[in-house]
């Protein structure tokens, strides 16, 4: 196993390096002319490390210990959103470069490698600038719901959920803090938080007391979370129950509960759970055999999977994320096939599913193509 993972280390560190040395190598091409002599002997370590500053802030913590890791970091995290695009530009700038050899239907002006190159700067840099403003600013999404079950006294109440926060190098307490006053200001009568609360690395989270933030949710039928994929990513999964716990935050781990006698919120576990402690999470059969099914149940899960088996088993409402509905442009073509909903609202027969592109961030703090979001289920118990 340690030689398979070595393997597989060694084949994405060498694609990673490769992708970075054609993007190095054709903005070496673009701009030289322009450079001093003996220029590359600052541009390639120059690049190298800019290049590297992501895996180097992650997995360097001895080598860069405190606020150098982070800084580094920060700055790997802005260049993979930089490297992306400068991918797909390139290649199609190559691609184009080739078919003009056959059909010569490029202008000269054009090809100047200097004006090319610099061109694709500013339009790099613009996405860049713009995709970090639009990752910034979170939209509130409104879903008008009927279930169709009665909920005893309860005739109507407003659930907030918000997915995929990403607490930590990224997403700092000042919008965390942001975050809740939005949340507060919907006035809630219950909160979820469909898992990744919380990034990899959850020492920022406790050196800024992000509990202490998160303590000021006050819905009057509580906040409820489950876990994602990127807090047993983290491996820090009991720390971060006990840090939500001390928010009053109820974490569920394949658990459930039966709120004023009326409704059911059930939290599944992350279904990557198997991959890091070899346990797997409980099917929705052995979650429900106890559960009331003239009663609401509204089922919480990171990663918007087993849609057929909670709807089967009497789900009323699933809400999920995961998805970032790609969270870099055109990444959705992806999600799209991998999830039968990637975003939004479905009605499968009786089950009602709402998928969120999540708040935050993971890798590139950029957004293109899609917003970030927090949503507001407004639900309305019809049922005898």
């Amino acid at each position: 196993m340690q030689k398979l993972y070595l393997a597989v280390t060694f084949i994405i560190v060498a694609i990673f390096g490769a992708l970075n040395f054609y993007i190095g190598l054709r903005g070496w091409q673009a701009f030289n002319s322009w450079l001093p002599p003996n220029a590359a002997l600052i541009y390639w370590p120059v690049f190298s490390l800019v290049a590297f500053s992501y895996p180097l802030g992650r997995f360097g913590s001895e080598l860069f210990p405190g606020t150098l890791g982070v800084k580094l970091q920060i700055l790997g995290s802005y260049w993979l959103g930089l490297m992306y695009y400068l991918i797909i530009i390139l290649v199609i700038i190559d691609l184009i470069r080739f078919l003009d050899k056959f059909f010569g239907f490029v202008p000269q002006a054009v090809k100047t490698p200097e004006l090319l190159g610099l061109a694709v700067v500013v339009l790099v840099v613009g996405i860049l600038i713009y995709g970090s403003w639009n990752a910034h600013n979170p939209q509130i999404v409104t879903y008008d719901l009927e279930i169709n079950k009665s909920a005893g006294i309860i005739e109507d109440m407003k659930v907030v959920m918000v997915s995929d926060i990403h607490l930590g190098t990224i997403v700092h307490n000042s919008r965390l803090s942001s975050m809740v006053d939005t949340v507060n200001s919907l006035e809630p009568d219950l909160v979820l938080l469909p898992g990744d609360i919380i990034d990899e690395n959850i020492n920022l989270f406790i050196e800024q007391k992000m509990s202490a933030t998160l303590l000021r949710l006050a819905p009057r039928f509580g906040t409820y979370a489950v876990l994602g994929n990127h807090e047993y990513i983290g491996g820090h999964v009991e720390t971060t129950i006990k840090h939500l716990q001390e928010a009053n935050i109820i974490v569920l781990r394949d658990d459930k509960v039966h709120i004023a006698d009326s409704f059911y919120i059930v939290g599944r576990d992350e279904q990557m759970r198997r991959q890091f402690d070899q346990v797997s999470r409980l099917n929705m059969a052995s979650l429900l055999e106890d559960v009331d099914q003239t009663k609401p149940i509204i089922i919480m899960s990171h990663q918007p999977v087993d849609l057929a088996e909670a709807e089967a088993q009497g789900a009323d409402l699933q809400v999920s994320g995961h998805t970032h509905l790609g969270q870099l442009f055109p990444n959705q073509l992806i999600t799209r096939k991998l999830f039968e909903i990637d975003h939004g609202y479905l009605e499968k027969d009786t089950l009602q599913v709402i998928v969120s592109s999540g708040f935050g961030t993971w890798g590139p703090p950029i957004r293109i193509g899609n917003t970030p979001e927090i949503v507001l289920n407004d639900i309305k118990f019809v049922g005898d």
